[in-house]
């Protein structure tokens, strides 16, 4: 697979709840290396999208390809279509409110998806599971458990778990947003070191600073549609339209 192939890509995507049309079209292309930001304001489609893309939301027409390979609505693929399974296995995900088992310590919250998923061992996934958490700075916190942790150390956890499973893709879905101001930076931290290691991502996030400085690419959503993309010089830094200036005025930095 070479790097001219898209590591997703998405064709006239639409998603509905009931009556609601959520995202209406979209047609959205993601190259290796790449960090997409998704920007806009509530309710504008951006974490339905992030979702479709590992299919964690079904959408209601269009497709999602994986790698050039058409996803299916299954979890194991037909034909020339690979299921879910297969696409989650390729593209982690980072959810705003951490999602980790309280039951479990840091270290296993972090090898329970390589030991049952991928199959590794128990030594083998601890073992890259402590090199990630060293990574994020949580070496020290391998046997607590989460109801001990701050929110900026759970979320560090969190991804050190969806980098346990090897994702070609890792999608962040607005992961500073539940965090006291103090804890944010050091999460983007971690994630802008993702970054310059050439990880491929898409980030939804108001942190427009953060994704002016780390994106390659920035799509501006409105009403379930892509209204605006390009580079974050394009974006954020000199927006042409009335709207998307509107939208930038409340954020600083």
């Amino acid at each position: 697979m070479t790097d001219t192939v898209p590591a997703i890509a998405t064709r006239g995507l639409t998603k509905s709840f009931g009556t609601l049309e959520v995202l209406k079209g979209i047609n959205l292309t993601l190259m290796p290396g790449e960090v997409l930001g998704l920007i806009g304001p509530s309710g504008s489609g951006k974490s339905t999208l992030i979702r479709c893309l590992n299919m964690m939301e079904t959408p209601t027409t269009g497709s999602v390809l994986f790698r050039g390979r058409e996803v299916t609505g299954r979890f194991r693929g037909t034909g020339s279509k690979i299921g879910m399974g297969e696409l989650r296995r390729n593209v982690g995900m980072v959810f705003q409110h951490f999602n980790l088992f309280p039951h479990l310590s840091v270290i296993d919250n972090i090898t329970e998806g390589p030991r049952t998923v991928l199959r590794q061992s128990r030594p083998e996934a601890e073992a890259v599971g402590m090199d990630l958490l060293e990574q994020v700075g949580l070496a020290d916190k391998a046997k607590a458990y989460p109801a001990h942790l701050s929110g900026g150390q759970k979320q560090r956890v969190a991804i050190a778990r969806a980098l346990a499973m090897k994702p070609a893709v890792l999608l962040l879905d607005e992961v500073t947003s539940a965090l006291d101001p103090e804890l944010v930076g050091e999460v983007l931290t971690v994630i802008r070191r993702l970054a310059d290691t050439g990880m491929t991502m898409v980030l939804v996030t108001h942190e427009m600073g953060f994704a002016a400085d780390i994106a390659s690419r920035v799509i501006f959503m409105e009403q379930g549609s892509i209204a605006e993309e390009g580079s974050p010089e394009d974006i954020l830094r000199n927006p042409k339209s009335d709207r998307l200036r509107g939208f930038l005025s409340r954020f600083h930095g």
